[in-house]
């Protein structure tokens, strides 16, 4: 077991997230605790997963397109989402019988990414990883519920590009998650103004955020935090831990592309239904293809740079 004090802690105040737990025992996401008046983090070097994965199923389309990055994860969560699709790892509490694994032993020459259960609890560790990295390929997908301080911490520290989940409007977040949806939304802006490459991800699920006024909101909300740049994917939901409501009708996510097109979302894209035209990209400017992309492969990359092959146009990529 490797204890090691938690940063952003005031006495038993936690302000890693917005619940800002009060910690006699043990906080909300169960990886932070109080032992003789200091809080400590469970999870520093506490890993579930480690696996080279692809940046085109995190979702990251627009950021090192092609390449994969070494991911890694801990355990449990913040959020209590009854549709999580990693639950067996993100519901878990962590262990205190574990191997420690060093921030020295992760680092990767390809680039890391925290993922599959919700990165901000593993902070402290993120922090000592990314100071010691020395690529520019330093990512998390995120639930966005961290506080600023803690995001501009990330950054510092070394953190290049964030993914963050919009799981649907403020009475969604009130409803399964007992949180608020501004929090997040304020993330995504200040994500970019610290100068992260931001992308946004929607799980539309039937019966809880697929509304046409939700989505249309949604996409309001995107312009006004993110920007008309900033690529916002829109996933399929199948039924996953204790949800069993049916997978996302493919026309539902259609109706969210072709809205946020209408709306001047220059890169929206459809998530999990490999195949599909509208996970490709297409140049803002000409409209031609220049990203060919089948699930999470790149079948064939036209970019030149950050560049349009055909019309030299700068688009909004990280490579």
């Amino acid at each position: 077991m490797q204890l090691k004090e938690a940063l952003l802690c005031k006495g038993e105040q936690c302000n890693l997230c917005y619940r800002r737990c009060k910690i006699k025992d043990v906080g909300y996401c169960r990886t932070r605790i109080n032992i003789d008046g200091k809080i400590y983090t469970l999870t520093y070097g506490n890993l579930s997963a480690i696996e080279m994965r692809p940046m085109e199923i995190k979702p990251f389309f627009h950021f090192y397109v092609g390449k994969k990055a070494l991911t890694f994860s801990s355990y449990s969560c913040n959020f209590r989402c009854p549709w999580c699709q990693n639950w067996h790892i993100s519901m878990q509490e962590p262990s205190l019988d574990y191997e420690y694994i060093s921030p020295d032993k992760l680092v990767n020459e390809n680039g890391l990414c925290a993922s599959f259960n919700e990165p901000t609890l593993l902070f402290e560790y993120c922090i000592d990883l990314f100071k010691i990295s020395k690529n520019k390929n330093n990512s998390m997908v995120s639930n966005g519920y961290m506080t600023k301080e803690a995001l501009y911490m990330l950054r510092e520290a070394g953190l290049n590009a964030i993914n963050i989940d919009i799981k649907g409007d403020e009475e969604v977040y009130k409803r399964y998650l007992n949180a608020k949806e501004e929090y997040v939304w304020k993330n995504v802006e200040y994500a970019k103004k610290i100068g992260l490459h931001v992308e946004v991800v929607n799980l539309i699920i039937p019966g809880v955020n697929d509304k046409e006024e939700q989505i249309d909101l949604l996409i309001e909300k995107h312009l006004k935090f993110a920007d008309e740049y900033t690529p916002i994917h829109f996933t399929r939901y199948f039924p996953a831990y204790k949800f069993k409501n049916p997978p996302t009708p493919i026309e539902k996510l259609e109706y969210a592309y072709k809205k946020a097109k209408k709306e001047g979302i220059l890169y929206p894209y459809i998530g999990n239904v490999p195949g599909h035209e509208y996970e490709n990209t297409y140049c803002h400017k000409c409209g031609k293809l220049i990203i060919k992309r089948f699930g999470n492969k790149v079948i064939k990359n036209y970019l030149e740079g950050n560049k349009c092959p055909f019309c030299k146009e700068i688009l909004p990529f990280i490579n």
